[in-house]
């Protein structure tokens, strides 16, 4: 199904954060790290910087034997520690994966590094294209982003809910289980999974990017907003979630109030 151009451009954002762990748990370094489903969760997140989120992203830090200066994502306005930033467990866990595979920490965001290189060569797998055919740009956080195909972002999403593939579902089911770290109290991926009742994976990324999967079956959903509005895609994600009856009636009345 398609409404658009389905061919259309653009960079994916935080919505490749679940791809982008998958190194963090194939390496070994989130069962190093004893993190559990909380720290695949904030890995995966886009987090409102909370005391709870902050800590999370610690505790994955702390169990690699890494201190909170090797973060190279910035220290939001008005706080005091890159912690609080929304995606420092992405951070963190790409150092955790750095520690575990040996692979040098001062330069963990740049583009050919053997982390980001690991990352570029997954998603060029599941895409089935080749790696040097997909455009790497750098995201308000300075990590590596990619630009794709809406097409290529759903099918990404398919390959996350489907089950088939141990890490993405491994990381899926964390982030089912605690919506609350992926983005936060009244945050509408947070709201999406809680309602969803483990049937739908939601994560967005800026810029207008949200996107879906419908867990066991394989569907994946992507939504850009050519202007950018997070609001105008949260109100396209629950009209398309009710055409497909992805979520029950009741699930969508109370994601509608919220």
């Amino acid at each position: 199904m398609r409404a658009g151009d389905p061919q259309q451009l653009s960079f994916v954002r935080s919505a490749l954060k679940p791809f982008q762990a998958t190194v963090f748990v194939s390496s070994g370094a989130a069962d190093r790290c004893g993190c559990g489903d909380r720290g695949l969760a904030i890995a995966c997140a886009s987090h409102a910087g909370t005391a709870a989120h902050a800590r999370e992203a610690f505790k994955l830090l702390w169990g690699a034997e890494l201190e909170v200066e090797r973060l190279q994502c910035p220290v939001p306005q008005g706080c005091s520690s890159p912690l609080e930033h929304n995606c420092s467990g992405k951070h963190a866990a790409f150092l955790a994966s750095c520690r575990q595979m040996h692979w040098p920490l001062e330069t963990y965001l740049q583009p050919n590094h053997p982390l980001q290189q690991e990352v570029l060569k997954r998603v060029a797998e599941w895409l089935a294209v080749p790696a040097a055919e997909l455009v790497v740009a750098r995201d308000d956080c300075g990590a590596p982003t990619l630009q794709l195909q809406l097409a290529q972002m759903a099918l990404l999403y398919a390959h996350l809910g489907a089950g088939a593939l141990p890490d993405l579902e491994r990381l899926s089911r964390a982030m089912l289980a605690h919506p609350e770290l992926v983005a936060g109290e009244g945050r509408f991926d947070t709201e999406l999974m809680r309602f969803g009742h483990g049937q739908v994976v939601s994560k967005g990324g800026a810029e207008g990017i949200q996107c879906l999967s419908r867990v066991g079956e394989g569907l994946g959903m992507a939504i850009k907003v050519e202007d950018g509005s997070a609001r105008a895609k949260h109100a396209v994600a629950l009209h398309l979630l009710e055409q497909l009856d992805w979520l029950t009636p009741a699930g969508l009345e109370q994601l509608r109030q919220r």
